[in-house]
């Protein structure tokens, strides 16, 4: 098992601007730091379940059958949409108050979100067995891969979120406060664009 050349694999992957990342600095530019934490938890336990799934083979549906695919990145899509739709709605309110109300439901989003990310699960499906010891590699080699992916990617996206929330300082002044959640609600839109691009094409 080549567990470092996994790591880099991972790494460059996350790296790469995507609907994760986007996410999390729009969040955490919007609603703060602990906001960004707990979906960047949601996200951890997602990509988690992700890779359980297609360490059971349970992704390879995915391949076989790109329709199942297709609807589930629709499905993600439509999420992204909803949570766009909440920060437009909640743009002129106290942002500590709608970080309150959406502590929870941050997590739930982030671990629905990575369990719909079809593409996320093709990736694991498809890379983690160049990195396997053989083609009758122990199945600890995949749970240990799947544990380097998610800590690679968990590493990443707690040093967006620590970004975002020093630059929210910035954007956050009282008269800002409407504009910036308003485009930032636009910027998930985007997402959600990205999710429907990517399933449908």
């Amino acid at each position: 098992m080549d567990g470092w050349g996994f790591a880099l694999a991972v790494l460059l992957v996350e790296i790469t601007p995507g609907p994760n990342m986007a996410w999390l600095v729009s969040l955490t530019l919007a609603e703060g730091r602990r906001a960004g934490l707990m979906a960047t938890a949601g996200i951890a336990i997602g990509l988690a379940l992700n890779a359980a799934l297609s360490g059971i083979g349970l992704s390879a549906l995915l391949v076989k059958v790109p329709v199942v695919g297709a609807w589930i990145g629709i499905g993600a899509g439509l999420m992204m949409l909803w949570l766009a739709w909440r920060g437009w709605r909640d743009a002129g309110g106290a942002m500590e108050a709608a970080q309150g109300r959406t502590l929870l439901q941050l997590t739930g989003a982030g671990i629905v979100l990575n369990l719909l990310n079809a593409k996320a699960a093709v990736f694991f499906l498809t890379v983690v067995p160049r990195f396997l010891s053989g083609p009758d590699a122990p199945f600890r080699e995949i749970i240990a891969l799947g544990a380097i992916s998610v800590g690679v990617a968990t590493l990443v996206h707690l040093g967006l979120v620590l970004g975002a929330a020093r630059l929210r300082r910035i954007v956050t002044r009282p008269d800002r406060v409407r504009p910036v959640r308003r485009v930032l609600a636009l910027g998930m839109v985007a997402v959600g664009g990205w999710f429907f691009y990517t399933a449908l094409r």
